[in-house]
C-alpha cells in the first residue's frame, strides 16, 4: 500500500493545519470582498438615487416656461469637467424648454439606452452603465417626472464615476489581505506551537522506549497524559511478557543441554574402555553430537530472545576481551583490533557475540602466518532491507582478516558446510564456521568469507547494532 503524505505525525498535523487554515482564510477573503462589492455598489445606488431626487426638487418651469434651478448637490466634482458626476435635465415631448446639465458635463452628452434595453422598474426608475465622452466608466440613476399640472414632463439623470467605487473595493481588499496574511501567519505559529507542545508526551514516550531498546531502561518511564498512558502500559505489559518468555526459553534451554550434559559426558568415558578404533569412532561421534547438540540449544535460544528490545552488548569489551585471551593462547602471533568509534554496540546477546567472534579468532589464528586483523565499524543497511516496513536499525560490520594461506572459491563453499574440515592435520571438529553462519542467520545477519588484501582468508559479519536516534 502506497504511503501518502510525509511520514512524520508532526508534519502530518502541521501540513494539514496549514492547508485547512489557508483554505479558510482564501474562501473568507473572497467571500467579505464579495459582500462589500455588493454593499459599495448599493450604497452608490442609494447615493445616485438621493442625488437625483435633490435634482427633480431644485428643478421647476419659470414664467417664460423655461426649466429654471441651480442643485445644489454639496459635491465639487459637479462642478469640475471630466469627473464623471453629472446632472442632466433633458424636457420631454412638446415641452420645448432648454436643457439643464451640471458644469462638469460642458457641452456634452450622455447616450440614453432605449427602454426596451433597460426599462424602468416599478418605482419609474432604472440604472444603467455607460461611458461618458471623456472614457469614464459611470453609473447612470434616471427618472422621468411631470412638473405641472398641464403635463409638461423631463428626464432627470445624475451619474456618478464607477471608478470610486472600484478604487473604494481595491482599497478595502488590500487592507482585508493583510490583515488576513498576518492573522493567518499569527495564527500558523500558534497552532504550530500548539501542536509541537501536544505533541510533546509522544516525543517523551519514544525516548523511553529508545531507552529500553538500547538496555537503558527495563520499562517505559514517564508521566504520560491520560491519552497516552493506555498505550505506554500495553507496553510495559509486552516487555514483561517478552523477558518472561526469553527467561522461559533460556531455562528451558539450560534443562536440555544439563539433561544432554550427562550422557554425552558417559559416552565419552565409555569409549575410553573400548579397543582403539572403537574408541576413536565413539569419542569423535560424541563430541561431534555434543558441539552439533550445543548449536541447536543457541539457535533455540537465540530465536527466543531474538525479537527482545533488550538485547545490547557493548563490542570494545567483548573484543578486547578475545583479543587478550588469543595472545595468551598464542603468544607467537599478532592481533590487531581497531574499533570506530569505540561506543559501537551491538543488537545481540554477549554470549553468541563472543561466541561467532571467538570462532572466526580461532580459525584465524590456526591458520595465520604472524597475525590476526580485527575491525569494528558502523555499515550501511544490508541490502534488500531499505525502505518499506523494515524496522529502522543501525549495522555494525566486523571483519577477521589473516594472513595464511586463505581459501578458493570453492574451498570457501565448502568449509562453510556443517562438519567439513580443509585441513585435517589441524584440530576441529568442522563446526565453527558453520556455526558463526547460523547464529549471524538467527540475528538476520550477513557472513561472508572472502580473501582479503593480506592474502589471507578475510571473514566479514553483518550484524545489527544498537540504533541511537539523536535526542
Amino acid at each position: 500500500m502506497t504511503r501518502i503524505g510525509p511520514r512524520s505525525l508532526t508534519a502530518r498535523v502541521l501540513l494539514l493545519a496549514t492547508a485547512w487554515s489557508a483554505l479558510a482564510l482564501v474562501v473568507i477573503a473572497i467571500v467579505i470582498s464579495a459582500l462589500y462589492r455588493q454593499s459599495a455598489e448599493r450604497a452608490f445606488t442609494d447615493l445616485l438615487r438621493a442625488q437625483l431626487y435633490n435634482v427633480i426638487n431644485s428643478v421647476s418651469i419659470g414664467e417664460d416656461n423655461a426649466l429654471v434651478g441651480n442643485p445644489q448637490l454639496g459635491d465639487l466634482r459637479f462642478s469640475q469637467p471630466e469627473t464623471g458626476w453629472y446632472w442632466i435635465i433633458e424636457p420631454l415631448g412638446t415641452f420645448a424648454a432648454t436643457p439643464l446639465s451640471s458644469s462638469s458635463l460642458g457641452v456634452s452628452n450622455i447616450a440614453v439606452p432605449s427602454i426596451l434595453n433597460v426599462p424602468f422598474d416599478n418605482r419609474y426608475e432604472r440604472f444603467y452603465q455607460t461611458n461618458d465622452a471623456f472614457g469614464n466608466h459611470v453609473l447612470v440613476a434616471e427618472t422621468e417626472v411631470v412638473l405641472d399640472g398641464e403635463g409638461r414632463a423631463a428626464r432627470f439623470r445624475v451619474s456618478g464615476n464607477l471608478a470610486v467605487v472600484e478604487e473604494d473595493i481595491r482599497t478595502f481588499s488590500r487592507s482585508l489581505y493583510i490583515a488576513l496574511a498576518v492573522f493567518g501567519l499569527g495564527s500558523l505559529i500558534v497552532n504550530g506551537l500548539a501542536i509541537l507542545y501536544g505533541l510533546l508526551p509522544l516525543d517523551a514516550a519514544r525516548k523511553a522506549l529508545e531507552k529500553v531498546r538500547r538496555a537503558e531502561a527495563e520499562r517505559l518511564e514517564g508521566d504520560f497524559p491520560r491519552e497516552i498512558m493506555p498505550l505506554a502500559n500495553d507496553i510495559n505489559a509486552l516487555i514483561d511478557s517478552n523477558r518472561r518468555i526469553v527467561e522461559r526459553a533460556r531455562m528451558q534451554v539450560g534443562n536440555l543441554a544439563h539433561s544432554l550434559k550427562t550422557p554425552i559426558a558417559v559416552l565419552l568415558n565409555e569409549s575410553r574402555t573400548l579397543d582403539r578404533p572403537q574408541s576413536e569412532l565413539v569419542k569423535s561421534q560424541a563430541e561431534a553430537m555434543q558441539a552439533q547438540v550445543q548449536s541447536y540449544l543457541n539457535r533455540a535460544r537465540i530465536a527466543a530472545q531474538r525479537e527482545s528490545v533488550l538485547a545490547r552488548t557493548e563490542a570494545e569489551p567483548v573484543l578486547e576481551r578475545l583479543i587478550r585471551v588469543m595472545r595468551r593462547l598464542n603468544p607467537d602471533k599478532n592481533f590487531h583490533l581497531s574499533i570506530q568509534p569505540s561506543s559501537l554496540a551491538l543488537a545481540m546477546e554477549q554470549q553468541d557475540m563472543e561466541e561467532t567472534v571467538g570462532n572466526l579468532l580461532e580459525n584465524a589464528a590456526r591458520f595465520c602466518k604472524t597475525g590476526v586483523w580485527v575491525t569494528a565499524v558502523p555499515a550501511p543497511q544490508p541490502p534488500g532491507m531499505e525502505g518499506g516496513d523494515q524496522p529502522r536499525r543501525s549495522w555494525v560490520e566486523m571483519a577477521v582478516e589473516d594472513d595464511g594461506p586463505g581459501l578458493e572459491p570453492d574451498q570457501i563453499k565448502e568449509a562453510m558446510k556443517r562438519g567439513r574440515r580443509l585441513d585435517e592435520s589441524k584440530p576441529g571438529a568442522g563446526l565453527g564456521l558453520s556455526i558463526v553462519r547460523e547464529i549471524t542467520g538467527e540475528y538476520q545477519g550477513v557472513f561472508e568469507l572472502s580473501r582479503g588484501p593480506r592474502g589471507g582468508l578475510k571473514a566479514r559479519l553483518l550484524l545489527p547494532g544498537v540504533t541511537k536516534d539523536a535526542a
